[in-house]
C-alpha cells in the first residue's frame, strides 16, 4: 500500500473511531440530563468531536485555546441549527424546542444552550487532541490560552 492510501485509511480510521466516541458521549450526556435522546443527536455528536479534532489538526494545535472553543461553538451551532431544520421542522420528529428559551432562532438555537455547549467543546477539544495522540501518534498538544 503507497503513503497516500495509509494516510486515507488512518484518516478513516480516526474520524469513525471519533465519530463514534462523540456520538455515544453525547447521547449519553443527553440521556443522563434529558431522560431521553435520539438517534440524530448520535450522528451530531459525532460529526463535532471529528470536527474538533480536524480543526486542531489544521493548525497544528498552535491557535489559542479561546480561538479553537470560538471555532467549535460557531461549528457546533451551525450545525445543531443545519440539524434541527431538518429533524425538526421537515422531518418533524420534535427532538428538541427551544421556542421557550431567550435568545433563540426558529427554536432550533438559543443563547443559553450555545453558552452550555462552548463547555462541552472545551471538553472535546481536549478529548479529541489527546486521543489522537495516545492511539494515532499524532502530534502532541501544547494548549495556551492567549
Amino acid at each position: 500500500m503507497n503513503k497516500k492510501r495509509i494516510l486515507i485509511v488512518k484518516r478513516l480510521s480516526e474520524y469513525l473511531f471519533l465519530g463514534t466516541i462523540g456520538g455515544t458521549l453525547y447521547y449519553t450526556f443527553e440521556v443522563m440530563f434529558r431522560g431521553f435522546s435520539h438517534w440524530s443527536m448520535f450522528l451530531l455528536g459525532g460529526i463535532c468531536l471529528v470536527f474538533f479534532a480536524q480543526q486542531g489538526l489544521w493548525t497544528g494545535w498552535d491557535a489559542p485555546l479561546w480561538k479553537q472553543v470560538g471555532w467549535c461553538v460557531i461549528f457546533v451551532t451551525a450545525s445543531e441549527f443545519i440539524t434541527g431544520i431538518i429533524v425538526n421542522k421537515v422531518m418533524g420528529w420534535a427532538v428538541w424546542d427551544y421556542s421557550d428559551q431567550p435568545f433563540q432562532l426558529m427554536g432550533q438555537i438559543c443563547l443559553p444552550f450555545a453558552i452550555i455547549f462552548s463547555g462541552l467543546c472545551v471538553l472535546g477539544i481536549f478529548l479529541s487532541s489527546y486521543l489522537l495522540h495516545f492511539l494515532y501518534g499524532e502530534k502532541l498538544p501544547h494548549f495556551h490560552v492567549l
